[in-house]
């Protein structure tokens, strides 16, 4: 093995694991590698804030990288790295021709998030309502996205149903992926804890999302305006509550406390908010990956309402924690009833228990995962001779991409 099982992370921004759940999925992955006797390096080129995680609080140190900068040559071939993480497929275009060439050896692996073309895609064709089109490869976007995939060892996919779609819709050989979700560990006394939050302790609505994120912004829009107003209809005591990091003004005049209907802001303890509230609703209308709110709920016992998009790739064939409808008049219909009636809320919660367990539990993912990094470390080489198409990106596109960053860096001494 290269190196001497060390780990750089390239960011895009530091984690925060408290404002969206691209945060907490990097650190589940980041703390894999601590825990299987990898030294961890996080780099990125952002700076860190307030609500940034304390990742020497894991171990693992941070450095400060510098884009289109020689220093990083310089860094990397005495790093020495065996396993070299882009979080997502813009940090492997800005680093990945150097990785590649000044640590050939390193095995790079690429974590997609979601995918970000088809979200994009699916934005634009909102109105249409299409999940997936062949015509959403035809983006400058998806192009990038793919080629990053193939350029790189092994990418992590968080949705069986994009994984279905890379291989099935684009062809990416199954060898060049691995389906790795939103992974947890969850003990019995957790477990219990969420069952003290019983349904009549727990009151009213809420809904998590970064504002920062578009689909979260489009959601609660659409909450306020459609779904809210008929669910308020109904259930006049009823209050919903928004948490999100990143509010700014415009969102926060959004509140209109007469239909009870709040905007909380960022909160710090997650877990608390969910516990305490009966139910949980996600009207999405685009994105894609893992919804991590979903997730957290069904770990915190809290029932949902969902959209077709909150919904995918969560639940597999095990049955939802709540809903999962896309039509507004029948959305408010069910998540009145399913709010009202303590059999249906018991049952919505055992299945999400059900599902988190069976679905989204480290032991079954962690190991296989690790197990196939140690294989493809040792075979290296003969799995990117079978990669033709990565090697031919690897050496005309990343070329354009190496001599522009050289001539920012020629620049950038000039000026």
């Amino acid at each position: 093995m290269q190196g001497s099982k060390i780990l750089l992370c390239i960011g895009f921004v530091y984690p925060e694991p408290k404002s969206s759940a691209a945060g907490t999925r990097i650190l589940q992955l980041l703390k894999c590698f601590t825990e299987a006797n990898y030294k961890v390096v996080f780099g990125t080129t952002a700076r860190r804030t307030p609500h940034s995680q304390n990742l020497e609080a894991f171990g693992i140190e941070a450095v400060e990288l510098q884009l289109n900068n020689a220093s990083f040559d310089v860094f990397i071939s005495k790093l020495n790295p065996a396993v070299v993480l882009f979080d997502r497929f813009m940090t492997e275009e800005q680093f990945g021709w150097r990785v590649a060439k000044y640590c050939p050896n390193a095995l790079r692996i690429l974590d997609t998030e979601d995918l970000h073309f088809l979200r994009k895609a699916r934005a634009k064709n909102l109105d249409s309502n299409m999940y997936f089109s062949k015509a959403f490869l035809k983006s400058d976007i998806a192009s990038r996205e793919i080629a990053s995939i193939y350029r790189c060892d092994l990418s992590l996919i968080i949705s069986e149903v994009e994984l279905d779609i890379l291989t099935q819709e684009v062809g990416i050989p199954l060898n060049l992926l691995i389906y790795i979700p939103f992974i947890f560990e969850f003990s019995k006394h957790e477990k219990s804890l969420a069952h003290q939050a019983s349904f009549e302790a727990r009151n009213d609505f809420v809904f998590i999302g970064n504002f920062l994120h578009r689909p979260n912004l489009q959601a609660v829009t659409h909450l306020k305006t459609h779904i809210w107003p008929l669910i308020h209809k109904k259930l006049a005591e009823a209050k919903l509550y928004i948490y999100g990091a990143y509010a700014k003004s415009e969102h926060l005049s959004l509140q209109n406390e007469s239909q009870n209907f709040f905007i909380s802001g960022r909160t710090d303890d997650l877990g608390l908010v969910l516990k305490s509230h009966r139910m949980l609703l996600a009207p999405l209308q685009f994105g894609a990956g893992l919804k991590g709110k979903v997730v957290e709920a069904m770990r915190h016992g809290i029932p949902c309402g969902l959209s077709g998009i909150a919904a995918e790739g969560v639940f597999g064939r095990y049955s939802s924690n709540g809903f999962i409808e896309d039509e507004v008049l029948s959305f408010a219909a069910k998540a009145v009833q399913l709010y009202s009636n303590k059999g249906d809320w018991q049952k919505a919660q055992t299945n999400g228990f059900k599902v988190f367990e069976k679905r989204f539990s480290r032991s079954e993912f962690e190991g296989p995962f690790l197990k196939t990094i140690d294989g493809l470390m040792e075979n290296i080489d003969t799995h990117r001779l079978n990669n033709v198409t990565g090697m031919l990106l690897q050496h005309h596109s990343q070329q354009s991409t190496k001599y522009l960053s050289k001539w920012i860096a020629a620049k950038n001494k000039t000026d």
